[in-house]
């Protein structure tokens, strides 16, 4: 059964899913990110600048197929298909589709009034489905 996590809290969903993204990289974790479509250039675009000096591999739709068959991070507004990931994170609204074909799902959530309700609903699909879900809250694990 799939492993679902919220990382409640993030003060910035691109900034927080970029340290994540690195950290799952080094750990040699293949992922899929899904984010709405017009937060796919931003969150491409953090990647290339989160760190002077230090690339994150990573890939989206519009890139050849041999990119795509070799990056260990897609990122998207849906699944693709025929990627072998592990992990999935969450930064859409939505309840990701087939989230059940990844070992472990991450839903990463701000502290916006309506990102929080929106993961609350999710929660509670995942609770339906049978899943209970971790709770790590991001504020407490930094000390702020």
């Amino acid at each position: 059964m799939t492993e679902v996590a919220f990382h409640f809290n993030a003060p910035d969903k691109l900034g927080y899913a970029c340290r994540l993204l690195r950290k799952a990289y080094l750990k040699g974790a293949s992922v899929v990110v899904l984010t709405d479509e017009g937060s796919v250039k931003a969150l491409d675009a953090a990647l290339w600048t989160m760190a002077q000096g230090e690339f994150i591999p990573h890939c989206h739709p519009g890139d050849p197929a041999h990119v795509r068959a070799r990056s260990p991070i897609h990122i998207g507004s849906h699944v693709p298909e025929a990627v072998n990931a592990g992990v999935l994170v969450n930064l859409c609204t939505g309840m990701p589709a087939h989230f059940d074909q990844f070992a472990r799902v991450i839903e990463v959530v701000t502290l916006g009034g309506d990102d929080r309700l929106h993961a609350r609903e999710r929660w509670r699909q995942y609770k339906a489905l049978g899943i209970e879900p971790q709770r790590h809250d991001l504020q407490l694990a930094t000390g702020d």
